[in-house]
């Protein structure tokens, strides 16, 4: 064998073991990105079941404040819908915090409802949620940069349109707005 045709093999076995790396890091990007999805959609589930309740106990306080109640529980089953893409559901996810935080104005009219212990305790637990909501999207929002970042730089991007790793993911972004509605437990 001549110099030649063993530097074209080491070349293409290079070549080879590059291209199945990269194709191996596309895919465990993409298994991160599924991962890190349903911690988020599990959290939201966990923010979906704790609405109801909390609209109920200040059912029990402020029952003339019925309209405002009504719109914070048509949100949350708007936002429980299926979604076509991410910024669908961010946009419904932002529009449900808006209503939720109308409903802890609604609660700051009632000194005892805002004293009840089981009421304090949905909020706590709205709360928790909240914050694991905000960790796990950081951690989606991580997979969804690095995930573009190496389906769009060269010569991955050569592997990615290869493969079908070309269809963009959007980023799980909420309205500056709704970020600010997470309720705080008074100590």
């Amino acid at each position: 064998m001549s110099g030649g045709s063993i530097a074209a093999l080491v070349l293409g076995g290079l070549t080879l073991v590059w291209l199945i790396a990269t194709f191996n890091r596309l895919v465990g990007l993409r298994q991160h990105l599924k991962e890190s999805w349903a911690d988020i959609d599990v959290e939201l589930k966990r923010r979906h079941e704790l609405i109801p309740n909390l609209v109920e106990t200040v059912k029990g306080y402020a029952a003339h404040e019925r309209t405002v109640l009504d719109r914070v529980l048509a949100l949350r089953v708007r936002a429980m819908t299926d979604h076509r893409d991410v910024s669908a559901l961010a946009a419904d996810e932002s529009a449900l915090m808006r209503g939720v935080r109308d409903l802890f104005a609604v609660v700051e009219n009632y000194p005892t409802l805002k004293a009840d212990r089981h009421f304090l305790a949905l909020q706590t637990q709205l709360a928790l949620t909240e914050d694991r909501i905000a960790a796990a999207r950081r951690f989606y929002n991580g997979n969804v940069r690095d995930y573009t970042v190496l389906r769009q730089s060269f010569p991955p991007s050569l592997v990615a349109s290869v493969f079908r790793f070309s269809e963009p993911v959007g980023y799980f972004e909420l309205a500056s707005d709704a970020e600010r509605v997470v309720p705080r437990v008074g100590v």
